[in-house]
């Protein structure tokens, strides 16, 4: 499986805050808090934005709750050590 990241690692990458990045998707900042809590809840309008606004393609992102990566990172961390 190909690594994939955050949402909120997308953005921090980029160096944007919450807000600044809330104004480039034309949204307010507590609307994108709850998209990077679990991205699966955005728009596809919004989705296709991701690429333009963070310069990640939409399939390096994880369309899960933050709880389900950390879960997946975690099994993949140990699985990696059998």
């Amino acid at each position: 499986m190909k690594t994939k990241i955050t949402l909120e690692a997308a953005r921090v990458m980029m160096g944007y805050s919450l807000k600044k990045a809330a104004i480039l998707f034309g949204v307010h900042y507590q609307t994108l808090s709850k998209w990077e809590e679990d991205p699966s809840l955005m728009k596809q309008k919004y989705v296709s934005m991701i690429e333009e606004i963070y310069f990640v393609p939409v399939s390096y992102i994880f369309f899960g709750s933050k709880d389900e990566f950390i879960l997946l990172n975690k099994n993949n961390d140990i699985n990696s050590l059998k």
